[in-house]
């Protein structure tokens, strides 16, 4: 992996006005430092804690980082704290952490894994999320057996045709 760029930066509010969330600005110098415009998906390190993450584009140029509340809950920050940023590209942009249940039902069922593999890796993250954002087990498993159903018959994981 590449050595990592380290800087400061303040967790402000911000994200999409459709979904306010919490933010760290990357700054011109890091973005240059990290490839520019063609860096998409880094790997980065906010108090001890490794956290893969896309570089979103802000508004009249610039990129930032989107962390959620159970991220910044995680990593123990909130609005207004200073944190030290650990950033460098992720050498497997692809790269999509498997909750256990979702990773169990597509095992057994290989046609869905096929078809869960041929997405985007934007796709293969939202549907893991979707899994693991359930609070409870038995929730996470009814989606992931939703998901991988879905998916193994040919359907579009997330529309409802």
């Amino acid at each position: 992996m590449p050595t990592p760029i380290t800087f400061h930066a303040l967790l402000e509010p911000g994200g999409p006005s459709f979904m306010p969330t919490q933010t760290i600005v990357v700054p011109a110098e890091v973005l240059e430092a990290l490839g520019g415009k063609a860096a998409k998906r880094v790997v980065c390190t906010i108090r001890g804690h490794a956290l893969r993450l896309g570089l979103l584009p802000l508004e009249g140029g610039g990129r930032y980082l989107m962390l959620n509340k159970d991220v910044c809950r995680t990593v123990g920050l909130a609005l207004g704290d200073e944190a030290t940023i650990e950033i460098a590209p992720d050498p497997n942009p692809d790269h999509v952490d498997l909750p256990a249940e979702l990773a169990e039902a597509l095992g057994a069922w290989p046609e869905a894994e096929t078809a869960f593999l041929s997405y985007s890796g934007a796709h293969r993250r939202a549907m893991a999320r979707l899994v693991d954002e359930a609070k409870q087990r038995e929730t996470r498993v009814r989606r992931a057996v939703q998901l991988v159903e879905r998916l193994g018959r040919g359907l579009h994981p997330f529309r409802g045709d």
